[in-house]
């Protein structure tokens, strides 16, 4: 009897351990009446693929030059008399900007001027003779080329003299200074630097595949970490005519107006160029779309109210925005696809949407009694 009682009460902790998991268990206890109802509807988010505008955009990253930049430097040797700037001065062009010691060559000038009145008055006597006979035109030439070679040599003493002073050539904006008042500088010898900043350039490279889409007077914005809350606009000036063979690319320059000033030279910026601009796209969230190898899926809402399903459409991407990508193919506008839930969806599957209420159990429980019935 030990033996028997023992083996019922083990039957009977096994029956009620597989009658509490068969009531716990969320799909053992409904087995009978999912098989009544069917498959059970996937709880599902939806949007509506809607109509917006979107660009084709290349971008590139580059660095900014000025339009004009230069490094002054003295035509002539010599010591720094004066320093007629300051760094970040705009000058004008034809503006002094560095003069150098002028005494020698002050004396140099002197002395052709001198030898050049000699020459003339000589030149000038021995025409007035020449009708006497007493003086040869042979005479006369040697005197002629005497004055035209002394005329020469001042000329000559005025541009070395001119090349005493350091002019800005064109009209920008002056750096750094290099020298000081006393020092020595060489023809060779950096003054300062000057740069014209009223246009900035920027230039960057465009991968091959875009070379018969880039046109001049295309529209390009541009950004930069340094001003991180402007979007500078320009547009393109000049393009390559030849694609570099290693990195199979082709530089780009754009121009941006820089009236203020405000973009320096040798700034890393990120540009953008939009080649064509499409009014009518279908957008759809990003979240809607499903990737598997090359191919790209959305689950689209079908059927009837009553009874609305997931088809799975394969659709064609174009550009993509923040939050949202283009659809070229599958889709039209107005229809709705599934952006949350996607993990339990199959083709064909019985969704609800969330304008639909979850059925409660007294609801289930009338329709497996009608059903019975």
């Amino acid at each position: 009897m030990t033996m028997v009682r023992q083996i019922v009460i083990v039957l009977v902790l096994i029956a009620l351990a597989a009658g509490a998991w068969w009531y716990l268990d969320p799909s053992g206890g409904d087995a009978a009446q999912q098989a009544q109802e069917g498959p059970r509807a996937v709880p599902v988010e939806v949007a509506e693929a809607r109509r917006g505008e979107v660009s084709e955009v290349i971008e590139a990253v580059g660095t900014t030059r000025p339009r004009q930049s230069i490094e002054v430097i003295a035509d002539d040797s010599g010591r720094v008399d004066e320093i007629l700037f300051e760094t970040g001065q705009r000058v004008e062009q034809g503006q002094p900007l560095v003069r150098l010691d002028r005494g020698i060559q002050e004396a140099n000038l002197a002395e052709a001027e001198a030898v050049l009145v000699d020459a003339r008055a000589q030149l000038e006597r021995a025409r007035q003779l020449v009708s006497n006979s007493a003086v040869s035109e042979a005479r006369v030439d040697e005197l002629r080329a005497a004055f035209l070679t002394a005329e020469a040599r001042v000329a000559a003493e005025r541009q070395r003299l001119r090349d005493r002073t350091v002019n800005a050539p064109f009209a920008g904006i002056v750096g750094l200074r290099e020298v000081d008042v006393g020092a020595r500088v060489t023809d060779s010898t950096v003054l300062t630097r000057l740069d014209d900043l009223s246009v900035i350039e920027l230039e960057f490279a465009v991968p091959e595949r875009f070379f018969g889409a880039i046109r001049q007077g295309q529209p390009v914005s541009a950004t930069s970490t340094a001003f991180p809350d402007t979007d500078f606009t320009g547009a393109v000036a000049a393009i390559d005519t030849r694609i570099d063979a290693v990195s199979r690319s082709f530089r780009v320059r754009a121009e941006f107006p820089n009236p203020d000033a405000r973009l320096p030279g040798g700034l890393f910026m990120l540009a953008r160029v939009t080649l064509s601009t499409r009014p009518d796209a279908i957008l759809v969230p990003e979240e809607a779309v499903l990737a598997e190898g090359r191919s790209n899926f959305v689950y689209r809402i079908v059927g009837t109210p009553a009874e609305p399903r997931a088809e799975r459409v394969e659709v064609r991407l174009g550009q993509r925005r923040v939050g949202e990508v283009e659809v070229v193919e599958g889709i039209g506008i107005g229809d709705r696809v599934v952006t949350a839930g996607l993990q339990r969806l199959r083709p064909g599957a019985a969704v609800r949407l969330p304008s639909e209420p979850a059925p409660s159990s007294e609801d289930s429980a009338d329709k497996v009694a009608e059903r019975a019935g």
